[in-house]
């Protein structure tokens, strides 16, 4: 059964894209924004194999080998800023590598944490280059450049650099099993494409990697266009049109910081600002940007960042210098805007991993186990009212206005009755026990007796030893209150 739902499915996206355009053609509906979709004849085979791609072409890139190189000496030349550790493998073996770029890597803080993922399409190369050469550009820079220092004190930056090697070495779209990787996520709009089994390894490699991770936003690099595509990816009646999400105004707003930061993306003939909203541009099922976002709490974007999928390895440093500040100012985003801040229980005073909701904004997200520390991307220029919320506890709301600087926000929540649940939070602790708390607190009151006990005898004793050396002063000084 459950393989005759996946080959219904699989025949379903077939006969969908089949009936695309060479690859999403004229676009004339209008949309929420406001921008014209007639983007003329815009001619794409962004689903196809290159079959073009020779030695001649592959030369002066680097191999998966030589990826893997790259990868460890970046962590062998900056540890103290730097983590390289692994999600999992590829069909044939490879080791997917993650570079992690931070002050403290490694460790769990009260602060956001964004991903790179580069080579989701074997054929799309362009970001497994790239990311090399940003995660060398900000441990170099750290404490010479106010953005990069920026970056590395202020939040978690993890670069996974190539999420299909194996496409990469077969010159295919498809991992090694021939799948298109950015269609084999859970789809809202088709259940069937829920079988975890049939699930390839690169894929619950990222789904394991975000529900660990607690990432606030993120971004995946392609090629074939010049555009920062947002969600959904896809419309409930599958047709092609502007299909925004919960938080369209806040994905919008991140798509523009990427494409105005771009050399050229923002001045786009075929996308009005260079952005365009997923479904309106041609829409795909089993996307991973919609997955993040549904399932991880996670603001990702789809990055098109060279029109030429696989460009010479000589344009490769100019692609850089185009999507250098973009990549650079969308993740400083997380910590430049939105709002920002902690939950706690009133009467423990320990944090709790309660849950953020905007009203009007159909999404939530979660605070940290470990800190209580949410991060809420958020559209600036805006009026929001900010509920923060947890089973055994009162809602609490607030209205704030976000503006060009992040708002920083909060929480403490009070018990809602008295059978108020336990939360443990990651490093094992029982957050808010309160049988736990009052005998901690009878502890604490035993050893200060002892410790006054002590030391009443210890000034007695002196008093006895030192009586007949001692002189009468005038009054005494008076202690001093701290």
């Amino acid at each position: 059964m459950a393989i005759s739902r996946r080959l219904l499915l699989s025949l379903f996206l077939l006969r969908a894209f089949s009936s695309l355009p060479a690859q999403a053609a004229a676009r004339g509906a209008s949309h929420p924004s406001g921008t014209s979709g007639n983007y003329g004849s815009f001619l794409r085979n962004l689903l196809q194999d290159n079959p073009m791609i020779t030695e001649e072409l592959v030369r002066g890139y680097m191999s998966n080998s030589e990826l893997e190189i790259a990868v460890h000496a970046i962590g062998s030349r900056y540890p103290n800023i730097s983590r390289i550790y692994s999600i999992g493998k590829s069909v044939n073996g490879v080791t997917l590598w993650v570079i992690e770029i931070s002050d403290k890597p490694g460790q769990k803080e009260a602060e956001p944490a964004f991903k790179y993922v580069g080579n989701v399409h074997g054929d799309e190369p362009v970001g497994r280059e790239v990311l090399i050469k940003l995660a060398n550009w900000l441990c170099d820079n750290y404490l010479k450049d106010p953005l990069a220092t920026l970056i590395v004190k202020n939040m978690h930056l993890h670069i996974l650099p190539t999420m299909n090697p194996d496409g990469f070495a077969l010159r295919r779209r498809g991992n090694a099993n021939n799948v298109d990787l950015n269609r084999d996520f859970p789809d809202q709009f088709f259940t069937n494409n829920d079988e975890i089994n049939y699930r390839q390894p690169e894929t619950r490699a990222i789904m394991n990697w975000v529900k660990q991770e607690h990432f606030t936003a993120s971004a995946s690099l392609h090629g074939g266009a010049l555009v920062a595509n947002y969600p959904w990816d896809g419309s409930r009646d599958q047709s092609k049109q502007y299909y925004g999400c919960p938080d369209d105004k806040t994905f919008r707003y991140m798509a523009s910081v990427y494409s105005q930061s771009h050399y050229n993306m923002s001045l786009s003939k075929e996308f009005k600002g260079g952005i365009t909203n997923g479904a309106f541009w041609y829409p795909i099922y089993g996307g991973m940007q919609d997955w993040n976002y549904i399932h991880g709490g996670c603001f990702e974007l789809t990055l098109e960042i060279s029109d030429v999928k696989w460009p010479k390895a000589a344009e490769l440093p100019v692609i850089w210098e185009q999507n250098r500040m973009s990549m650079l100012n969308l993740a400083a985003s997380l910590v430049k805007t939105g709002v920002h801040g902690r939950i706690f229980a009133a009467d423990t005073g320990h944090p709790i991993p309660g849950s953020l909701t905007i009203k009007g904004i159909g999404s939530e997200i979660r605070a940290s186990r470990t800190y209580g520390d949410y991060h809420r991307m958020l559209a600036p220029g805006e009026n929001y009212e900010v509920m923060a919320s947890m089973e055994g506890f009162r809602t609490k709301a607030t209205r704030i206005v976000v503006e060009e600087k992040a708002v920083s926000l909060d929480f403490i929540l009070d018990r809602d009755g008295a059978n108020g649940q336990v939360v443990r939070n990651d490093l094992g602790c029982p957050c808010d026990d309160d049988k736990l708390f009052h005998v901690q607190g009878a502890r604490l009151e035993l050893y200060l007796f002892v410790l006054l006990i002590i030391i009443a005898l210890y000034v007695l004793f002196k008093r006895k030893t030192t009586s007949k050396f001692t002189i009468h002063r005038h009054s005494p000084k008076r202690p001093i209150a701290v």
